[in-house]
Formats: C-alpha cells, structure tokens, sequence
C-alpha cells in the first residue's frame, strides 16, 4: 500500500490529482477511504474527462468546444478549454450554479437559458452545430474520451490499494462516472461492488431502480441549491448506469437534501469540503449503513465537487 496517497486529513496530492483519505471511524465495521475528487483546480472530479474531450478535439483540429452543464463539468471544461488554449462555451440553466460566474472568470462564455439541464443540452447541441464547434456532452461525439477520463479514478485506486475495495459509491446524475468505473474496473479484472447514490425522487436512476429504466415526467424533480448537480428527469446515460451497477451485484440509493447536507458535515474532521450533492456518495454509505446495520472491508467513497 502506498503512504504517498494514502492518509489523514491534510493528505498530499496524489500523481493522478487528487488524496485519498482514510476514515476509517465513519462507519461502524467498514474501513472508509474518501477519494476527494475536489481537489482538481477546477474544483470538480469531470476535470480529467473535460480535459480528455480537449485533447481529443484539439487533435481532430477544433478550437471550440460547446457543453451543457448543472455547474461541475462547466467548470471542469472552463479550466481544460483555457489550459489548451481553446474557445469554451457553456450553456447552464438560470438559476443554477452560480449564475456562470466562476465559468466566465476562467474564460468562458457562458449562456443562460431558462428550463432544466436537459434543455441546456438541447441548447448545447444546437449552438455547437451552428458555431462549428465540438459538441463535448457527455454522450456527444467525445464520449469515449468522457469515460477515458472519468475512468482514471480507477488505477489511482489500485496504485494507492493494490487490491480491489469491497465496494464503490459514486454520484450519479447522467451516470458517466459510474459507466467509466464500470469499464476500467472490468477491465483490470477487479469485481468490486459499484452502488450509485441518487438525489431522491429527482433522477430516473433512482425512481426506475431496480427495474426497467423509465425516464420522469420534467415537472416532476425539484433542484434545489444542496441537490442541483444529481437531479436529472432524464439522465443521458442512465440505462448503462443501472446495467454497470447491476452487474457487480451493487444498488442504488435515493438522499435528501438534509443527508446531503449531514455527510457534507462528516468530511470536516478528515480535511474535505465539497458541496453538499459533492458528498452524495458518503450520504448514501451513511444511508445504507444505518439502515441495514454493519458493513464490513474497505469501501470507497468518491466525492465530486466543491
């Protein structure tokens, strides 16, 4: 097991940016490691999925990529556009985030419209086109580049490790990362437990599960300043979500705000801030803990944003 990545609070960067951090008092029984994804400049773990989407177009010679966002990927692509050197816009729903502010101070240009993220990203979609720029979504024509970076999470893990954990827990919203954990742990022959963690009643994940993948009606989630990156009523990548996590014998679990907001407020002690929807994972450890009594191995807890 490496000391280099694996510590207390305050732990050191690791090669692939970010600590893990050993909580293991949290949960009764369980060894929990916090892999804090916060820790990227841009403050959100889709930096290496935005940056690889970068890479992939700038090679294929554009200089403009176009994305929607609920605020992390916004950032994450505001901070790999202007690293590259390359035009960014972002199209992010009123009232969401921070209004696109942190988005323009790294230089992006940032749109406004009203409605949910899934009309951001039909707004997205028809911008790009028009434009001539590179449609970045996550299940635009970069996907593969989407997984190639969010997936990266998985040999830190086995650098910091050396063996499988008994199981993951990562946010969903589109249910990218979970699809791009899926893949990259499959692919090194680790069957680690993969449970996704939802914002309640507000992601078709969690409302369809664990049946059929059934989008919600638009009027029928409610984003709020602690939910707003898990809500979806449709998430783009939910189907393959579900299928990944079934896969590995893994559930998912619907939080509410106040859980949100109570695992946020157990990270203090161990040196994490993220948001309150960036500490869903450990609030649905939490959940899962409390309702059904004790857990036992290591478990791995990926925080999102901050």
């Amino acid at each position: 097991m490496s000391t280099e990545t694996l510590t207390s609070a305050g732990a050191p960067i690791d090669a692939y940016g970010t600590p893990l951090i050993d909580a293991a008092d949290l949960v009764p029984g369980a060894r929990v490691l916090i892999k804090d994804e916060t820790r990227y400049a841009s403050g959100s773990h889709k930096e290496p999925a935005a940056r690889a989407v970068v890479a992939r177009a700038a090679a294929d010679g554009y200089r403009h990529v176009v994305v929607a966002t609920c605020g992390n990927y916004g950032r994450a692509m505001a901070m790999a556009c202007r690293a590259a050197g390359m035009t960014c816009t972002i199209v992010l729903p009123e009232g969401w985030s921070d209004g696109g502010a942190w988005m323009r101070a790294a230089g992006a240009h940032v749109h406004l419209v009203p409605g949910s993220y899934e009309d951001a990203v039909d707004e997205s979609r028809r911008v790009a086109a028009e434009e001539g720029a590179v449609d970045g979504n996550v299940d635009g024509p970069y996907a593969d580049a989407v997984f190639e970076g969010h997936g990266v999470v998985v040999p830190a893990l086995r650098e910091a490790l050396g063996e499988p954990p008994a199981a993951l827990w990562v946010p969903v919203g589109n249910g990218t990362t979970t699809i791009a954990v899926h893949r990259r742990m499959r692919a090194l022959g680790w069957s680690s437990v993969i449970n996704g963690v939802c914002s309640a009643g507000n992601n078709p994940v969690v409302t369809s599960w664990p049946g059929e993948y059934r989008m919600l009606p638009p009027d029928a989630v409610t984003a709020s300043d602690h939910n707003q990156p898990l809500v979806n009523w449709h998430a783009l990548q939910g189907a393959e979500a579900m299928a990944a996590i079934a896969d590995t014998g893994g559930a998912v679990f619907g939080v509410h705000d106040e859980q949100l907001i109570e695992a946020r407020a157990a990270l203090t002690p161990y040196g994490a801030s993220p948001t309150a929807a960036g500490a869903a994972a450990l609030a649905g450890l939490l959940a899962r803990a409390r309702a059904a009594g004790p857990l036992s191995g290591t478990h791995v807890v990926l925080l999102s944003g901050r």
